[in-house]
C-alpha cells in the first residue's frame, strides 16, 4: 500500500510538469537556491513551533512535512536530488522564529516552512523574503499573510479569514437558519481578531443581527464577565461565535455550557484540535460547528486511507489531527513547484506557485499573483462536534466574501 501511494504521488508530480498552469496534486543565505543545485541535496527549512501555545498547530504539521519528505526521497527527491529537512523550534515566540529562520537560511535552506499564524510565522517569511527564497505557511489564515505584507515570494496554504469567516456566516444563516449572534473575540493575535471581523461583515450582509461584540484575552482563564453579559441580555442570541485558541477555548465553551448557556457555538480552524474535543467530551461537545482545512475520511478525500496507511507506517499510530495533512501538502506544493520551475530559484518557484492549480488532500488550491496579494483560492470543510467527535458536513465555498 505504501509503495503504491508513492507511485501515485510520482504520477501527480509528473502531471504537474506536463500541464502548464495546472497540477494534480544547500542554498546560500543570499537566496535563490543556486548553490544547492550544484550539490547532492535540496535543503528545506522549517521554523515551525514545536513547543508553546502555537505547538498544537505547528508540531503536527511538522510530522506531515516529515512524511512528505520521506516519500519524495523514496521516489527520487526533487529535481533528482534528495531532500534534507532542517527543523528548528520557533518556540511560539516571534523573535525566536525570526532568529531560527536566519539560522536555517545560513545552513542552506532554499525554501522556508513558517508557523501557521501571521504573528508567529511572519518573522520567518520576512527572513525568507530577504534571502530571496519562497516561504510558505501551512495554515496561517490572516489576509496579512501574503505578498502585500510579506513580499512576492511568500504564501499561505490556508484560505484567508475572509473565506473562513464567510463560510461560517453563510452556514449559520443559510444552512442552520440562525439570525442573531453574540460574538466573543479573543484579542490574542491577528488571527482571532480578523476571523471575527470577516464573520461579522458577512453575517450582517446576509441580514443577520450581531447582538453584542464582546472580547476576551487569552490566558485570563475567566469567562465570568462574558457569561454575565450574555445572561443579562433581554434577547438571547441564536448562537455564539467564539474566535479563540486553545487552551482557553475549551474552558470558555465548558464554562458557558455548565452555566446553562446552551446555544450552539461556531468558530474557525483553531477548533480543529483534539485537545478541545477531549476538553468538551460527550456532554459539552455538541452543537459546536467550525470550518477548517480538511477532514480525515474517504468521504472528504477518496485517497485518505492510503495517506493514513503511509502515516501509520512511519509514526506507528493513527493521525490525530488534520493539521498533519496540511503540513504534508505544504511540502508537496514546494516539491511540485520546484519540479515545474526546473530550479529552486525563489523567483521561479514563486511564479510556478502563482500559475498552478494544486489538487491536494486539503482541496484544490490556487493563488492570485503577487500584485493581487497571493490571495489563496480554496474551499473550507465544515465540521460539527457530536458527543465530542468531529462529523464531516462537506466542502464549502462562500457565495460572497468580504474584501481583505
Amino acid at each position: 500500500m505504501h509503495r503504491r501511494f508513492i507511485g501515485i504521488m510520482c504520477v501527480v508530480v509528473a502531471l504537474g510538469l506536463l500541464v502548464t498552469g495546472c497540477s494534480s496534486g544547500g542554498g546560500s543565505s543570499t537566496g535563490g537556491g543556486t548553490s544547492s543545485e550544484t550539490g547532492d541535496k535540496i535543503i528545506i527549512g522549517t521554523a515551525l513551533c514545536q513547543t508553546g501555545i502555537q505547538a498544537p498547530l505547528d508540531e503536527p504539521q511538522l510530522r506531515g512535512v516529515q512524511l512528505a519528505v520521506d516519500e519524495l526521497n523514496a521516489n527520487g527527491g526533487i529535481l533528482g536530488k534528495q531532500v534534507e529537512l532542517l527543523a528548528m523550534d520557533g518556540k511560539s515566540d516571534p523573535v525566536t522564529v525570526g532568529n531560527v529562520a536566519k539560522q536555517l537560511i545560513d545552513q542552506g535552506a532554499v525554501a522556508m516552512i513558517a508557523p501557521s499564524d501571521f504573528d508567529f510565522g511572519g518573522p520567518a517569511s520576512r527572513e525568507a523574503q530577504k534571502a530571496g527564497i519562497v516561504g510558505i505557511s501551512p495554515a496561517a489564515s490572516s489576509p496579512l499573510y501574503g505578498s502585500a505584507a510579506l513580499g512576492d515570494k511568500q504564501f499561505t496554504m490556508s484560505m484567508w479569514n475572509t473565506t473562513m469567516g464567510a463560510v461560517t456566516a453563510e452556514y449559520a444563516y443559510n444552512k442552520l437558519g440562525y439570525r442573531s449572534v453574540y460574538v466573543i473575540t479573543d484579542d490574542f493575535i491577528d488571527y482571532t481578531k480578523s476571523l471575527s471581523k470577516y464573520f461579522i461583515a458577512r453575517f450582517k450582509e446576509l441580514g443577520g443581527e450581531v447582538i453584542f461584540e464582546d472580547t476576551y484575552t487569552q490566558g485570563q482563564a475567566d469567562v465570568s464577565a462574558q457569561l454575565a453579559r450574555i445572561k443579562a441580555l433581554k434577547k438571547q442570541p441564536d448562537f455564539i461565535f467564539i474566535s479563540s485558541y486553545m487552551p482557553d477555548l475549551g474552558l470558555m465553551i465548558r464554562t458557558l455550557r455548565e452555566s446553562g448557556v446552551n446555544q450552539p457555538v461556531i468558530g474557525g480552524d483553531a477548533y480543529d484540535d483534539p485537545a478541545l474535543w477531549e476538553a468538551l467530551g460527550e456532554q459539552y461537545g455538541n452543537e459546536v460547528y467550525y470550518d477548517t482545512h480538511c477532514f480525515f475520511s474517504d468521504e472528504a478525500n477518496p485517497k485518505y486511507s492510503e495517506w493514513r496507511d503511509a502515516y501509520k507506517a512511519k509514526f506507528g499510530k493513527e493521525p490525530e489531527t488534520p493539521m498533519i495533512m496540511i503540513g504534508y501538502d505544504a511540502m508537496m506544493v514546494l516539491a511540485q513547484a520546484m519540479e515545474k520551475a526546473g530550479t529552486t530559484d525563489g523567483a521561479a518557484v514563486a511564479k510556478a506557485m502563482e500559475t498552478t492549480e494544486f489538487d491536494l488532500f486539503t482541496g484544490k488550491l490556487s493563488w492570485s499573483d503577487a500584485a493581487s496579494g497571493h490571495e489563496p483560492h480554496k474551499s473550507a470543510v465544515m465540521v460539527e462536534l457530536v458527543k465530542g467527535q468531529p462529523k464531516f458536513l462537506g466542502w464549502f465555498t462562500p457565495e460572497k466574501q468580504p474584501k481583505p
